[in-house]
């Protein structure tokens, strides 16, 4: 299904409804027509961002004439041709568990300008994706986040985290592997294509992770135009001893007050093995002329902190970062697989109605489920809200921990039965932002 054409798709008409009661107009823009510039003022209003240039504005077209852009319009005010909201989505896919994934309805560009709040847009919004989203066969939409306060109130809720993490190069003194392969630098105009290669390759076996796309890694590569850092890009990719190239550290190099303790920006680092990993952050750490190293979207728990003399040296600083809404039960759950066998009854609270329902869950010895809709008067063994369901479908929290908090109800029994269900293979993690 994430090769459906999302452009075909009908604009929501309870969500045109909803804008049209306050005076706005629901709308789609066109990424080839002159709405686009437009619609990316509005975006670039809401996320504090400076006009794009026409060069700028073109790179972009190329990611975002495949997505469906929509927009709000106050065809009243003295810009009507400015969206006062904003959206995008498209069809991605997730990984649910190492080697398995599912279709996964992506959003993006939330903005509601300022001069427009308490209208109803951004649930019109939304509300609009979500609807369309499950109309469309899609069991799960998906975000990153940028305030943590806004998203719950549609079901959506924390199911991978991720830490940014500093490295005091000074204090850490290198202690772990030292790897076979080798390093070599990369011209700029290669790192976009190797980023892609070898992430498609990392994302397929850690669950939280989707699909990257060429005007992410352009980015990234520091070839996309209007990044003011681009001349300051270097890589360098790490090749076993069969020469195949399994991992690959994009950064730059920022002056500090003390000219042999520069700051090393990690833009990425992917490792497809233990043995890149290990090699590209020792290189990193052991850089010459370089004092700290800050890399974001790593791991909850870095593996480097156990290769490094002072473990303290590494500070990781954990955040949510991908944020799931169930929208079908069963499709989202068989989506996986399971650590061990389970078999009960589950009830999920969904306020907008989509995963709303009583569920016989079984999960076999092999690890596959089976999700069916039980009766209204089955005995439930475990009652939660669709927040937690989406917060416990990767793995990354805990049935017993939510139970503290209230979003999840069942005895001590079944709420550890539901963990050692549910433990991951992988500790899930989103790599990039979308």
């Amino acid at each position: 299904m994430a090769s459906i054409d999302t452009l075909t798709l009908p604009l929501d008409q309870t969500s045109a409804a909803e804008v049209a009661a306050v005076g706005l107009e629901y709308a789609r823009v066109d990424a080839d027509g002159d709405g686009f510039r437009p619609f990316q003022r509005a975006v670039a209003r809401g996320f504090l961002g400076g006009e794009s240039t026409d060069d700028e504005a073109a790179n972009s077209r190329k990611t975002l004439r495949t997505r469906r852009l929509t927009g709000v319009f106050d065809r009243a005010g003295s810009e009507p041709e400015v969206p006062v909201g904003t959206i995008d989505s498209w069809a991605s896919t997730l990984t649910t568990s190492p080697g398995r994934t599912t279709d996964l309805w992506s959003i993006s560009a939330v903005t509601v300008a300022p001069t427009h709040r308490r209208r109803g847009i951004a649930r019109a919004m939304i509300g609009g994706e979500l609807r369309t989203a499950a109309a469309a066969g899609f069991a799960l939409a998906g975000l990153t986040v940028t305030e943590a306060t806004i998203y719950g109130r549609w079901g959506f809720s924390p199911a991978a985290w991720a830490s940014d993490v500093v490295v005091d190069a000074r204090r850490a003194r290198w202690t772990g592997p030292t790897a076979p392969g080798r390093l070599d630098f990369i011209p700029r105009d290669g790192i976009a294509e190797r980023l892609h290669a070898i992430h498609e390759r990392v994302r397929v076996r850690r669950p939280g992770s989707v699909p990257g796309w060429d005007g992410r890694w352009r980015g990234v590569a520091g070839v996309a135009p209007g990044d003011k850092e681009a001349e300051k890009v270097r890589a360098v990719v790490y090749r076993d001893v069969d020469g195949a190239e399994r991992g690959i550290l994009v950064y730059t190099l920022d002056e500090t007050d003390d000219y042999s303790a520069h700051d090393l920006s990690v833009r990425a680092l992917f490792a497809d093995g233990d043995d890149a990993y290990a090699a590209l952050w020792r290189f990193a750490i052991e850089h010459d002329l370089v004092g700290r190293v800050k890399a974001w979207l790593q791991a909850p728990v870095p593996p480097v902190q156990w290769m490094v003399a002072d473990r303290r040296a590494v500070t990781a600083t954990l955040t949510d970062h991908h944020w799931l809404r169930v929208l079908d039960v069963a499709g989202a759950l068989t989506s996986r697989a399971y650590a061990a066998p389970l078999e009960l009854i589950v009830r999920v609270d969904d306020p907008l109605g989509f995963a709303e329902g009583t569920w016989a869950v079984r999960i076999d010895d092999a690890g596959e489920a089976a999700v069916d809709a039980a009766s209204a008067d089955s005995a439930v063994d475990v009652d939660l809200t669709v927040g937690a369901l989406g917060s416990l479908l990767l793995g990354g929290v805990r049935a017993t921990e939510l139970a503290s908090a209230g979003l999840v109800r069942g005895d001590a029994r079944t709420l550890a039965a539901l963990d050692a269900a549910f433990a991951p293979a992988a500790t899930p993690l989103l790599d990039i932002w979308y």
